[in-house]
């Protein structure tokens, strides 16, 4: 008896920047999407917590491929900070762990905050995806294991108060990639001697995409079955790549990267050294590769139906 082949999925190819609701994972939204396209491929750039809301950019086909790239980007969140109580996961999900009627005064937060801007020392929260010998860190903790994570330096570029209230204040910060924001409000709470834990989280930056570029989760299921609806909506592989130099080759050129093959690269603006360069033929995206002495170098090589 033959056995049947599952099917595929579509190669389609594309970003969509998911405007997560609160209540839903990462990966949840994920599968959703790849069912919602039926998609052959997809996948995420940076998870966001289940009470978070805001960006999570998703891949599918040959945008998968450069999810790093926007991973390495800044990311722009927005967070209130409860002040007088740590939990044990940093957030609303988690056991209070210490308590304090202390309440900072708005000069006193500003004067912590200084202390969180540039390159710092974090602990990620033990609730968290960090690997311990391994093992997920928060599958340690849930399992009542004592975690020890060691600090890692991380960046914020900027961090501002937003508003004030007696027992809260808001913030938002633009920091770089690994920086936890619980780990954030938790260090905040400690040094303003008042503890603190995140009770809202939404992230509205990351990489290449900004506000502008989200879709509501409910408006992408309620175009279900309209696929030429839902591709609108898709936004071109190559945006992920917008820091890279872009070299723009000819069709036969770009015959020759997809065949893993260098070309060189000619006139008088053409580049000559690059790290990273990617490079296009017209609006479609070919490959990522590196520029020595004016050769392209493919490293990663795109199908024809990747833009």
């Amino acid at each position: 008896m033959s056995r049947q082949r599952k099917k595929k999925g579509r190669p389609i190819s594309g970003w969509i920047v998911l405007d997560k609701p609160e209540g839903i994972g990462s990966t949840e939204c994920v599968s959703k999407m790849k069912w919602l396209y039926k998609a052959a491929k997809a996948g995420h750039a940076g998870t966001l917590d289940p009470l978070a809301s805001g960006m999570l950019p998703i891949a599918l086909g040959e945008a998968t491929k450069t999810v790093p790239y926007v991973m390495e980007g800044r990311k722009i969140y927005r967070f209130t900070v409860a002040w007088g109580a740590e939990t044990s996961t940093d957030d609303l999900e988690g056991e209070v762990v210490a308590r304090s009627d202390k309440r900072p005064t708005e000069a006193e937060i500003r004067d912590a905050m200084q202390d969180y801007v540039g390159e710092i020392e974090q602990v990620p929260p033990a609730f968290s995806a960090v690997k311990i010998n391994g093992e997920r860190a928060y599958k340690l903790a849930r399992a009542g294991e004592e975690v020890e994570i060691e600090a890692r330096a991380v960046v914020i570029h900027r961090l501002d108060l937003v508003e004030i209230g007696e027992d809260a204040a808001t913030f938002e910060c633009e920091c770089g990639k690994g920086t936890y924001v619980r780990a954030l409000a938790r260090d905040m709470g400690r040094d303003l001697e008042c503890y603190g834990h995140i009770a809202k989280l939404r992230r509205t930056g990351v990489g290449p995409f900004g506000e502008d570029d989200l879709i509501p989760l409910d408006e992408l299921t309620g175009l279900e079955g309209d696929l030429d609806a839902l591709d609108a909506e898709l936004l071109p592989v190559g945006l992920a790549l917008e820091e890279l130099p872009e070299v723009q080759i000819t069709q036969p050129q770009a015959s020759r990267l997809r065949a893993g093959n260098s070309i060189l690269l000619r006139g008088a603006d053409a580049l000559t050294f690059a790290d990273e360069a990617y490079a296009t033929n017209g609006e479609e995206l070919v490959a990522i590769g590196s520029v020595e002495q004016g050769s392209f170098n493919p490293r990663r090589v795109f199908k024809v139906s990747a833009v």
